[in-house]
């Protein structure tokens, strides 16, 4: 594609503004039209980022603005309509996660995204924590030896009481599914993209707060295929400590041949030794911006690179399905109390 990507959005909920600032400072696009039923926000959006063409109708801002790329930022019973309208187009989509809501429905995606030769993008942001990928790097050098375990404490601390995350995500209480769903899906993408693959897992959900529809912790056991056994230990009511405890969401371990890696709520990296009991804090760059070290700029840069250099894509809807694919794993597991084979 010649000159600068020209992308439409549809959607202006809380989490649109970490996209719509990320737009605005990604090389070579311009963030050319929003869609939203929200008038309010609409025109907040608007006079923002200085964008004057706004709709309330999705089909009607494709044809008029002919984008090089759709924005999907709307709730998950949305995603298919939206996706089957940018696809009909030849439109290019990027759509936010839970990724059309049901695993049924997002393998049909995948399959008209292949059908149609118009990729399709999950907005999956966690695994382009800078943290993520600088434990990405040091795993690929080596230097940890053989990899045995690794945990992930999830603490983000906002769900207690009767009120929790109705300031800020109210749909969280209504949802059925709701820890697995809206949130591990997360860290079973960034499990996926550390350790690879996974053969099996084990899994125990339980609602701790009266007050929501869904689970709010549990544990669940990641058996990959390179023998590296993962642990996602979750509990939104416990919060870590952070500053910011939203930045990290938890703390995590790797714990290896040669040494332990410790990611702390800071976003700090720390490297202990076999052996020995200090550690050595691993320094690397990373920015705190926006949301989780920027990693939604992080995530649609890499997106619009590959648009302009051919550079990876990453999180295509099929290779998504195999996040689902997990979760959906998880949630028999704990139904069925068994282990679930993957393979």
């Amino acid at each position: 594609m010649a000159g600068k990507l020209r992308v439409a959005a549809v959607g202006t909920g809380f989490f649109s503004q970490f996209h719509f600032d990320a737009w605005s400072r990604v090389e070579g696009t311009e963030l050319a039209a929003i869609c939203s039923l929200d008038p309010a926000s609409l025109t907040e959006v608007s006079a923002q980022y200085g964008i004057s063409d706004t709709f309330d109708d999705f089909e009607r801002m494709l044809d008029q603005v002919q984008p090089d790329l759709v924005d999907v930022i709307t709730p998950p019973p949305t995603h298919c309509d939206f996706i089957k309208a940018a696809l009909s187009r030849n439109i290019p989509v990027i759509c936010q996660k839970p990724f059309t809501g049901t695993l049924e429905n997002a393998m049909a995606m995948a399959d008209l995204a292949d059908e149609t030769g118009t990729p399709v993008i999950v907005h999956e942001n966690f695994r382009f924590q800078p943290w993520f990928g600088e434990m990405k790097r040091i795993i690929e050098s080596g230097v940890l030896g053989d990899i045995y375990q690794a945990r992930f404490c999830l603490r983000p601390g906002d769900g207690q009481g009767p009120r929790a995350y109705l300031d800020r995500q109210p749909y969280f209480q209504i949802m059925e599914r709701f820890l697995v769903h809206e949130t591990v899906i997360h860290l079973i993408d960034v499990f996926r993209f550390l350790f690879g693959e996974a053969d099996s897992v084990l899994a125990r959900l339980r609602r701790l707060n009266p007050a929501i529809a869904g689970e709010d912790s549990g544990v669940i056991i990641l058996e990959h295929a390179n023998s590296v056994q993962g642990l996602i230990d979750c509990n939104r009511l416990v919060d870590h400590v952070a500053e910011n405890r939203r930045l990290t969401m938890g703390e995590m371990w790797i714990e290896a041949e040669n040494s332990v890696l410790r990611l702390s709520g800071y976003g700090q990296l720390f490297q202990r030794p076999h052996g020995e009991n200090d550690e050595t804090e691993i320094k690397y760059d990373w920015r705190d911006h926006g949301y989780g070290g920027d990693c939604v700029y992080r995530l649609q840069s890499q997106i619009i690179r590959h648009f302009t250099d051919g550079s990876p894509l990453p999180n295509t809807a099929r290779d998504y399905v195999s996040n689902l694919q997990i979760e959906e794993a998880v949630y028999l597991s704990n139904t069925e109390n068994r282990l679930i084979d993957l393979t």
